[in-house]
């Protein structure tokens, strides 16, 4: 392998770890940026999960996303470095 070549891809290994995107908000993500974001999550679940947000008035934990139909324990453990669940902000009067 090349020289150079070789150096991006050790330092691609190396940093990739720190490039990672923030954790999406099961609280106020839409529907596309959770299908875009988790893994095993697309169009059909990720509006399960804005449903289940709209009726529920929100997560209060990660754990709470198995709840959601079409989500188990196997989908929430792939992505449970990828998901936050923090309060929406209230708009201001």
């Amino acid at each position: 392998m090349r020289p150079l070549l070789k150096a991006l891809v050790l330092g691609a290994a190396l940093f990739s770890p720190f490039l990672q995107a923030a954790p999406v908000n099961l609280n106020t993500a839409t529907a596309s940026e959770l299908a875009s974001a988790l893994n095993g999550v697309g169009p059909a679940k990720a509006a399960a999960i804005v449903e289940y947000r709209e009726a529920n008035g929100g997560f209060s934990s990660v754990d709470e996303l198995v709840e959601v139909s079409g989500i188990g324990d196997a989908t929430l453990d792939k992505n449970r470095e990828l998901i936050a669940v923090e309060a929406a902000e209230e708009p201001e009067s």
